[in-house]
């Protein structure tokens, strides 16, 4: 996997501008809530629904046999803009605890509801297990 940076460029902060991987098995993570196996939201905090969505795309990414490291893109969508700003140190640390200094293509996206309620922040993702 080869990030992608074009010359000239502010360096990314918390993600990369692009991902070039080589051909191999390529894995595609609907969008994942932060509830438990059983679709139930045990906490309401953005933070808190944030680190189990990201343990949700991991154990579907699991079953391919992939590992966060293989994660070349991500989308978040989220409900409230100001939660997730006063978040983001807490946010960073559940993503080091999982993804390490791995960081893919990623957008944030901000909505005004997501169908899953009382859910705030909804992870995709897409990944490349090497062949």
């Amino acid at each position: 996997m080869q990030t992608l940076h074009p010359d000239g460029w502010a360096a990314p902060v918390g993600y990369a501008n692009g991902i070039m991987v080589p051909a191999g098995r390529m894995v595609f993570i609907a969008g994942q809530v932060g509830w438990n196996a059983d679709q139930v939201f045990e906490s309401e905090d953005l933070v808190d629904q944030f680190d189990q969505a990201l343990k949700n795309v991991l154990a579907v990414l699991a079953c391919a046999g992939g590992e966060a490291r293989h994660i070349c893109r991500m989308t978040a969508y989220c409900c409230d803009k100001p939660a997730y700003l006063a978040a983001r140190p807490a946010l960073g640390h559940i993503w080091r605890a999982h993804m390490g200094r791995h960081f893919p293509a990623m957008s944030m996206i901000f909505v005004s509801d997501l169908l899953d309620h009382p859910g705030k922040i909804e992870l995709e993702a897409t990944a490349v297990i090497p062949g």
